[in-house]
């Protein structure tokens, strides 16, 4: 092995044992012992995530934000529509389902791009979409789902976003990314 610890540009780390943890419904832990550049061994601890989706609808003047409670956090969020890509599932078809299922409502998607969420011990990508045009068309929200609905006039929710007014990074992203696309 080509020794790189000398290489300021080097900042790969080579698994050299991987062990999962956990597996559950949705995310894998899993311990891995990794070989650092400078050639020291360290662990790294890694949840795989399958990706997930999160929707800016814009309902004429109003992004439509949905309010439910968040267990991990233990408090209520309010959020855009979003949810986990099921095993093979395209993006684009999870957005559909998810914005259905969520808010009622189908339109025209328009991908604004994708992010990692916290890259310092999860591989879970979102994907970040925008949904105009919308028309009632809703699925039966899954079984375990308890939301409501809030439309949020879009000045006042992008003014939201820029002031720390919400305390969802997707939701955060979303917004400004849409602002981006229409300022």
């Amino acid at each position: 092995m080509k020794d790189m610890s000398n290489d300021p540009n080097n900042y790969t780390e080579t698994q050299i044992n991987h062990q999962i943890v956990f597996e559950g419904r949705m995310i894998r832990v899993e311990l891995d012992t990794v070989r650092l550049p400078n050639g020291k061994e360290t662990s790294r601890e890694v949840v795989r995530h399958p990706g997930a989706v999160g929707i800016v609808a814009l309902k004429g003047e109003d992004v439509l934000l949905v309010r439910q409670y968040r267990y991990p956090v233990g408090e209520e969020t309010l959020e855009i529509p979003a949810g986990k890509l099921d095993p093979g599932e395209a993006p684009f078809v999870c957005a559909e389902r998810e914005l259905r299922e969520e808010t009622g409502y189908s339109g025209k998607f328009t991908l604004l791009g994708s992010v990692y969420t916290t890259p310092g011990f999860t591989d879970e990508v979102m994907y970040l979409f925008l949904a105009e045009d919308l028309v009632w068309d809703p699925l039966t929200p899954d079984s375990d789902e308890f939301l409501h609905v809030e439309p949020i006039a879009w000045e006042e929710a992008l003014a939201r976003a820029k002031q720390g007014g919400f305390n969802d990074a997707k939701t955060v992203l979303g917004l400004l990314w849409v602002q981006g696309r229409i300022a």
